[in-house]
């Protein structure tokens, strides 16, 4: 870049901001250019394995809910002996001879026959009856039995063949309905079986159940575990499930030697990541085992796309960075800065900014011009503020002559009839209201001066109306020291003596909470209600022009001096009542 000729030579020689920008530029952009590669390579390879595990976890989940699937059917058999309990009545009938041999042949074999056949799998069954005087009905040698040959068959033992079994005498106690084990036992193992243990019980007294039948039924693990293929999960993978003593029940693949969770490597020095799914209501466990390296090839070579990509990026920025620093600058950077803070409402930020070149002159300008804004805003702001006063004190002024004008009239009436005492207690009462009204002129007063003059309105009224008219109060003292718009009530309880008449008397309610910051007031009537017609006319701008106008008034107050989230809101309905809720902010006295 080639310096503009210096119009002026007693000035003082500078160093163009286009090259330091540039030198400054060539040191910090190989540095974030670097971070990013580096990050990114890492954010990927986390991805890889994260979508790896999530992609093999879902595969395990399917295994696994294959595998509870048979497990269920099986345990489906099982439960259409268990809670049949017409075989339950024939296995505890002790009749022999002819009627022995009858139960066996006509109820209890076709309903032993029905279940093993109930599944599509290949099951053995083996009951033991406690019930001697049924036959034994059975194929080939208890002690040399042969479960494949007895598949889709069962045989008929009596109890006491097991009785010393220890699968048999260490099976759990009974738990009605839930109490059953998967266990590998007799000659399950060597033929590659595991089988399911359950008790048939009496269920005639439930709180003493007693066993008068063992089933076993035994299933082909090739069978049950039929879904558990490596080749799911990808080559050089392994499946392996484990019931809840550790004992393995089947395994797919290749499995590393020690199994301590996490990632690990097996005798070649291959790191495995390891993934686990309990199966079953017994906690078996289902583990797969993903070589690392797998993941590491597709990491490889996003490795070097990415450091590829940094260097382009390099090359490209450097070029980029050449030209860019003809045009912007670390001067450019505080104008920027300081524009900024102006567009956000920061007007007394300065450039404090030191040179003899054409910055200088726009650091001076925009100190100037944030200088005059800021002046003109402040004075648009104090025009508001009074415009607003203006607009306060003129809402304020339409409701006092319209309540004046009634209670004069209501003073009046009772001249005519020569109640003097009513009449003295109005006029003081009257007093009292405008005296805490007028409030030396201020518009916010303190809460308890406007409920002075709630109570003062309403002795006027019950002076006027006697004993038609019921008022209750229910304030909440801590409200009492904060401060409101003045006669933000008076309105709403007129409102209801003019309008809301239903019969010879009305109740009142005024109450007042603090609810979190803000101060909710309420006025409650049992008069005729509105209709959310009406309600809806009245806060309109155009329709509520002829209806409703104290409401809006105060309505337009409150948002006046509060803001759009404060004001009035009507609940009613025809025949009930109507409730008045007044919301403003809880505010304090400042003095």
């Amino acid at each position: 870049m080639k310096p503009a000729a210096d119009p002026n030579p007693n000035q003082p020689k500078y160093i163009p901001f286009g090259y330091k920008l540039m030198i400054t530029y060539m040191v910090f952009i190989i540095l974030p250019v670097l971070a990013i590669g580096y990050f990114s390579n890492s954010m990927y390879q986390d991805s890889i394995r994260n979508q790896t595990r999530n992609s093999i976890q879902g595969t395990l989940v399917q295994m696994k809910d294959n595998i509870e699937f048979k497990m269920a059917d099986v345990e489906r058999v099982s439960s259409m002996l268990y809670d049949d309990y017409s075989l339950i009545i024939q296995l505890r009938s002790f009749e022999e001879g002819w009627d022995s041999y009858e139960r066996t042949t006509k109820i209890i074999k076709p309903k032993i026959a029905i279940a093993v056949n109930a599944t599509g799998l290949n099951i053995a069954m083996y009951l033991f009856l406690a019930n001697e005087t049924l036959p034994e009905v059975y194929y080939g040698s208890f002690e040399r039995e042969n479960p494949d040959l007895l598949e889709r068959n069962y045989n008929l033992y009596h109890l006491k063949r097991i009785e010393n079994k220890p699968w048999h005498r260490d099976f759990p106690p009974e738990k009605y309905g839930e109490t059953m084990l998967w266990r590998k036992v007799e000659r399950d193992a060597d033929f590659s079986r595991i089988s399911l243990l359950r008790r048939l019980v009496d269920s005639q007294r439930p709180l003493d159940l007693k066993e008068i039948g063992f089933m076993r039924i035994s299933v082909s693990t090739e069978e049950l575990f039929q879904g558990l293929d490596y080749k799911k999960i990808g080559d050089g993978s392994g499946l392996i499930i484990r019931d809840e003593t550790g004992a393995v029940l089947h395994r797919s693949g290749i499995i590393p030697g020690g199994d301590g969770g996490g990632s690990h490597a097996n005798g070649s020095g291959s790191e495995f990541l390891t993934i686990r799914e309990s199966v079953g209501r017994q906690g078996w466990e289902l583990a797969a085992y993903v070589p690392l390296t797998i993941m590491e090839r597709d990491a490889a070579k996003v490795r070097v796309f990415v450091i590829l990509i940094c260097l382009l990026c390099l090359i490209v920025f450097t070029f980029a960075g050449m030209f860019i620093s003809r045009y912007f600058s670390i001067r450019m950077n505080k104008i920027v800065f300081v524009l900024n803070a102006f567009r956000e409402g920061e007007l007394h930020k300065r450039m404090g900014y030191r040179g003899k070149d054409e910055f200088s002159q726009i650091a001076n300008a925009l100190n100037e011009m944030g200088q005059n804004i800021d002046q003109l805003i402040e004075q648009v702001y104090m025009t508001q503020i009074e415009k607003k006063e203006a607009e306060l004190e003129s809402l304020q002024a339409q409701i006092n002559p319209h309540f004046l004008y009634n209670t004069l009239s209501s003073i009046s009436r009772l001249a005519q009839f020569g109640e003097i005492d009513k009449l003295q207690r109005m006029v003081l009462d009257l007093a009292k209201f405008y005296r805490l009204s007028l409030n030396e002129g201020r518009t916010v007063i303190p809460v308890h001066s406007e409920l002075e003059q709630v109570r003062a309105y309403m002795n006027i009224q019950t002076t006027k109306f006697g004993d038609a008219v019921h008022v209750f109060y229910d304030i909440d003292p801590g409200i009492l020291n904060f401060v409101t718009v003045k006669l933000i009530l008076q309105p709403f309880i007129e409102n209801v003596l003019e309008h809301a008449w239903f019969g010879s008397s009305i109740h009142l309610r005024i109450s007042g909470r603090l609810e979190g910051g803000r101060i909710v007031f309420k006025i409650i009537d049992d008069g005729i209600g509105m209709s959310p017609g009406r309600i809806a006319q009245i806060f309109d701008p155009v329709e509520g022009l002829n209806t409703g106008f104290g409401i809006r008034n105060v309505h337009s107050r409150i948002q006046l001096h509060f803001g759009a989230p404060y004001g009035v809101t009507i609940g009613s309905r025809i025949g009930i009542g109507t409730t008045v809720q007044v919301v403003i902010p809880a505010q304090r006295r400042v003095d």
